[in-house]
């Protein structure tokens, strides 16, 4: 006999689900046989107390030996365990032998419809020792699947099938329904608690809206979510009233699956990494943010990048900004947790804060900037050996007397837009042109070109005054080469002899066809060589090292 072990925590149709398997023909239930010696050990009381310790087993040993294990006469045994019934003591074979899988189900809805027979707490929800379950079978190399009662109730087939394919058994249509009612197989505890699953034929949503939650339970609502979602990433298939049914993707960076981030005040995981419902960047991209990058245990061109961030958090009127040690600390702190040395970027973002209620203005705004720090290991975005296409846009650069681009803000939609465009090309990145029709950057770089032996570059009217544009610039002029700031018009760029862009993400990025037109003869031309290679040696030889600070 194979003996399939069910862990959930009270009110997560694990009742429901063991009067589904107890309808196959193949099987023999049993109804949390470690109830009589869970209560035995731990003191606790219930109304049938005195009655279950007369009429069960009380001892562990004897449960799990002489009647979880004991030889039956059909193929398979199923055993309905509430997860705080796992006490200490017990006999290894418990989670050693047979099969195992885990019932989660929100606490939202289980704290909703918790009986009065025993008061919630945190202790009756169970869910600690569901993931003690969890990590514990996964250590000796058994990971459960984990189930999801939403799922068993908007698609119970499809979800007790998977299952069974898990639990390597054949699955019956006769789990899908069976007669209201008490059952033989019920606990003598099922008066006080199976009246809802006894009056149920299947798995069907008693209503299609939830009743309201009790905020007298919100703390225990918060100490219990963090452990289901925990769980619930294990779930192989999720619905939700928004999901999109998309295979998860791959990541262009692997390694970025696991990582660090910087949020606020603390570092987190990859999954945890968010910030409220209330901060400014979701309510209105009220933030502002740098790109850097670092090489060789140091992060390029780190001060004038914080520069910038304090001049356009200045600019925006934020308040309670982080001072510079601050903002410092937390990317060292993450960069060194995320051991990143080198062919790291750093995306840095500094939000306008939490707000006390939803709204635009700034001064619900009372809880201080959020912070954000977020690591990963990319290297340049751009093909800066053969180079890169590039198409204009029609979507036009901000002007200053709208939205000045010398403010680094996130609402970047005017820069998507035109992305949106690129993409439909097929193009690298899209060319924005101002409000008079000459160039003025791309969605995501800053441009220059080469007219015979001429860097000219766009003014910062419109465009963004980079920071690799500004060490660029610098470059071109020690370099001996005739530098121009001025306005180009887009036929300029058509004729160039060279054309290349410019930021933290792509460094110096050739551009070998613009609107389908050649530039040059379509290879990545001489200067732009040339200043890839001075780049790339400045890049590696100054910065602001990490470890350094690290040790300070």
């Amino acid at each position: 006999m194979e003996v399939i072990h069910a862990w959930s925590s009270p009110r997560s149709l694990s009742t429901s689900l063991m009067y589904s398997f107890s309808q196959r023909n193949d099987i023999e239930v049993l109804d949390e046989p470690l109830y009589a010696h869970f209560l035995r050990v731990s003191g606790f009381d219930r109304p049938y107390r005195d009655q279950l310790l007369s009429n069960m087993e009380s001892d562990g040993n004897k449960v799990v030996n002489d009647i979880i294990y004991h030889p039956g006469n059909t193929k398979y045994r199923f055993v309905k365990h509430i997860s705080k019934q796992r006490v200490l003591g017990l006999p290894e074979d418990l989670m050693k032998k047979g099969k195992h899988f885990i019932l989660i189900r929100n606490p939202l809805d289980i704290l909703s419809s918790f009986d009065k027979v025993v008061p919630p707490s945190f202790f009756e929800l169970g869910l600690l020792e569901l993931v003690q379950i969890y990590n514990e079978l996964s250590e000796i190399g058994n990971p459960p699947p984990v189930i999801d009662a939403e799922e068993l109730l908007k698609d119970p087939e499809a979800t007790l099938r998977g299952l069974c394919d898990d639990l390597e058994i054949p699955f019956q249509p006769e789990m899908l329904s069976w007669e209201a009612g008490p059952k033989p197989v019920d606990g003598l505890w099922a008066p006080w608690w199976y009246s809802n699953a006894q009056k149920s034929t299947g798995f069907e949503e008693q209503n299609k809206y939830p009743e309201p939650f009790p905020f007298s339970l919100y703390e225990l609502l918060e100490q219990s979510l963090p452990l289901y979602n925990m769980l619930r990433r294990h779930v192989k298939k999720k619905t939700s009233l928004l999901s999109s049914h998309l295979p998860p993707p791959d990541l262009p960076v692997p390694a970025n699956e696991k990582l660090l981030a910087w949020v606020g005040d603390e570092i987190v995981t990859r999954e945890s990494a968010k910030v409220s419902v209330f901060d400014s960047v979701v309510q209105g991209g009220d933030s502002v943010w740098e790109g850097l990058r670092v090489y060789k245990r140091k992060i390029f061109k780190l001060e004038e990048h914080l520069d910038r961030l304090f001049d356009s958090a200045k600019a925006l009127a934020f308040e309670n900004v982080p001072t510079r040690d601050e903002i410092k600390e937390a990317i060292f702190k993450t960069l060194i947790r995320n051991g990143m040395f080198d062919n790291a970027h750093i995306r840095l973002s500094l939000t306008r804060g939490k707000k006390v209620t939803s709204g635009m203005s700034p001064s619900l705004n009372l809880y201080g900037c959020t912070l954000i720090v977020l690591a990963e290991w990319k290297p340049p975005v751009y093909d800066n050996e053969h180079g890169i296409v590039l198409v204009t846009a029609t979507t036009r650069r901000n002007a200053p007397n709208s939205l000045d681009s010398k403010i680094h803000h996130n609402n970047l939609l005017n820069n998507i837009l035109a992305k949106v465009e690129g993409n439909n090309a097929k193009a690298d990145d899209a060319i924005m042109l101002d409000k008079d029709g000459f160039v003025s950057e791309t969605n995501a770089t800053n441009i220059f070109i080469v007219k015979k032996g001429r860097v000219l570059t766009p003014h910062a009217d419109y465009c963004l005054p980079g920071i690799t544009r500004a060490t660029v610039m610098d470059l071109v002029v020690k370099e001996q080469f005739i530098l121009e700031e001025r306005r180009i018009s887009l036929s300029e760029v058509h004729t160039a002899d060279e054309v290349w862009t410019t930021g933290t993400m792509g460094e110096l990025s050739p551009v070998v066809k613009v609107d389908g037109h050649t530039i040059g003869n379509g290879k990545v031309g001489k200067i732009t060589r040339k200043l890839q290679a001075i780049y790339k040696k400045l890049t590696e030889e100054s910065g602001v090292p990490i470890q350094n600070y690290f040790e300070t």
